[in-house]
């Protein structure tokens, strides 16, 4: 996987379960990673509402939050997607293409 490519994914993830845990209602976190030639497919969900977030400054942050996100995966010429997922959940979907160095 390419650099930059990577250092996305993990910056997309690590805001996604940033925000989980401060905006969340705590519970389960579900993530997922899915690999493929063309494409690297991010998402995290979780239960949104009043709950066990830890609290505003107990995280750092840069303080771009999803609006960067969308910037670095538009960057990118990926798919981002931010929005609640039922009444109960919040979904943070992204699809970045991967470009073969051959």
């Amino acid at each position: 996987m390419q650099g930059t490519l990577s250092r996305a994914a993990y910056r997309i993830l690590q805001e996604g379960l940033t925000n989980a845990l401060r905006h969340g209602a705590g519970g389960p976190i579900e993530v997922r990673v899915a690999a493929a030639s063309d494409a690297l497919e991010l998402s995290v969900v979780n239960r949104t509402g009043a709950g066990a977030g830890a609290g505003r400054g107990a995280f750092p942050t840069s303080g771009h939050g999803l609006t960067g996100l969308a910037e670095r995966v538009r960057l990118l010429h990926g798919e981002f997607e931010a929005g609640p997922d039922g009444p109960r959940h919040w979904r943070l979907t992204v699809r970045l293409p991967v470009r073969s160095s051959a």
